[in-house]
């Protein structure tokens, strides 16, 4: 929501909001763009003159907010809704989608093209240090378009993603997740159908050729040319497949493969097979909108990240601290992974607050262990209202663990315990209390 605000301040629109709790990056975002936010949801904080109000998803029935606008007959749209109208209508949309890696991966996909000099437009779910912006309106005819599978709106059910119509389509994997909205994985596929459905003939869809649940979608109908991307190259790969080749040992160097031969080399500063399997997206992607594979892995030598995806947030006392959206339980143990390539003698300190809906029904709570095991010790955030009890996540981890109450504990035990050289990788799909600054702080007064 806080891009399609971007979006219609740069299309000349005077642009105000309203939410609960904004965090940075966000807020900090809106404020250097210019765009009033008012604390809560109340009908005073809409102005008289408005001319549409944008809706987001996590507005419901009973909202003061909501409820003046349906009491005045004010014209309203839901996010997904006015970006098609008002921004991607004509464009040539390049859609994202997937249960991880859809920020990463559009934040490549735009830099390549970028770096290609198009000048495209982009509304991404993060913030590309390479833009500073998670969207802008760009140049036609080119946007990209993070593409989330959770629902539109309470007054549209279907998925986001099938408003947008891109021609240019990834689908990185398919998991269950959003257990607040999907009854079960079969649910998430239809809609993943319903996205497929919506790309034309002539367009590109770039698939995980090694994700049995994609391959469910596209087995239930598909009408346009695939290209597979997978981790390493086999024989039974089509010609039109991508994949990895020689991978240094701190994953800075990669070759890319098409069809089995070696097209060209990436050299950058991100680490982990999860993000290789993204830039392979990317390189797929930006080749069908014009853009050369040398040139694509050019522009990932230049590729700055995204905050909260393994963020450096500081180094104290020769102590790292990272901030990770991870929030489920693949996201983090490929995050982990990832942790080993830059890990070197310190240890690694899990940090993690179970705060999506999903993961506060209890949802993942089976695979969260083993998930978490890549670390040398985890320290687990017990918020009030989890619906379920941290203390099996405990007891069947070979790795020490702890649970705590308060995010000052967690800092308390951690400055006690780490020692330079050590990493602190913090996960949450929140603000965690400013946990990240606060333990530098902590560090930094020893």
């Amino acid at each position: 929501m806080g891009g399609i605000a971007l979006l219609a301040k740069q299309a000349g629109h005077e642009v105000s909001g309203c939410d609960a709790n904004v965090y940075p990056p966000m807020s900090t975002q809106l404020e250097e763009q210019g765009i009033s936010l008012s604390e809560g949801y109340y009908a005073a904080d809409i102005p008289e003159d408005v001319d549409e109000v944008v809706i987001g998803n996590a507005m419901s029935r009973g909202n003061e907010a909501v409820e003046y606008v349906l009491n005045n007959n004010i014209t309203y749209a839901s996010g997904p809704e006015w970006l098609s109208k008002h921004v991607l209508n004509q464009r040539w949309v390049l859609a994202v989608a997937g249960t991880h890696g859809k920020t990463t991966t559009s934040s490549m996909l735009a830099w390549m093209l970028q770096y290609a000099d198009l000048n495209p437009g982009f509304l991404i779910g993060g913030i590309p240090a390479n833009f500073g912006l998670s969207a802008r309106i760009g140049d036609a005819p080119f946007f990209v378009v993070e593409a989330d599978e959770y629902d539109t709106a309470f007054f549209d059910k279907r998925s986001k993603f099938i408003h947008y119509h891109p021609r240019t389509a990834v689908l990185n994997n398919l998991e269950f997740d959003h257990a607040d909205i999907f009854e079960d994985l079969d649910a998430i596929k239809k809609q993943f159908h319903h996205f497929v459905r919506t790309i034309p003939g002539d367009g590109l869809i770039v698939k995980n050729g090694e994700d049995k649940n994609i391959d469910d979608v596209i087995n239930m109908g598909c009408w346009s040319d695939c290209a597979a991307i997978h981790k390493d190259h086999d024989d039974s790969h089509s010609d039109d497949d991508w994949s990895i080749g020689e991978t240094s040992a701190d994953g800075k160097n990669f070759e890319v493969l098409l069809d089995g031969k070696v097209v060209a080399n990436v050299n950058w500063s991100l680490h982990g097979a999860h993000n290789r399997m993204n830039a392979l997206a990317a390189i797929a992607a930006a080749q069908h909108a014009g853009v050369p594979v040398e040139l694509s892995c050019e522009a990932l030598s230049e590729f700055k990240g995204i905050k909260r995806r393994l963020e450096v947030r500081g180094v104290a006392n020769g102590i790292t601290v990272y901030d990770d959206f991870a929030h489920h339980p693949t996201a983090i143990e490929e995050t982990l992974k990832a942790m080993k390539e830059v890990q070197g003698t310190g240890k690694v300190f899990a940090v993690l607050e179970p705060r999506s809906n999903t993961m506060r029904m209890g949802i993942h709570k089976d695979g969260l262990s083993d998930s978490l095991q890549g670390a040398d010790e985890i320290c687990l955030y017990q918020p009030e209202g989890l619906d379920w009890n941290l203390d099996d996540v405990i007891a069947s981890s070979n790795t020490p663990a702890k649970i705590f109450a308060s995010t000052e504990n967690i800092i308390d035990h951690i400055v006690e315990q780490a020692k330079s050289g050590d990493h602190i990788l913090i996960m949450s799909n929140g603000g965690f209390e400013a946990i990240h600054q606060r333990l530098l702080a902590a560090f930094e007064a020893q």
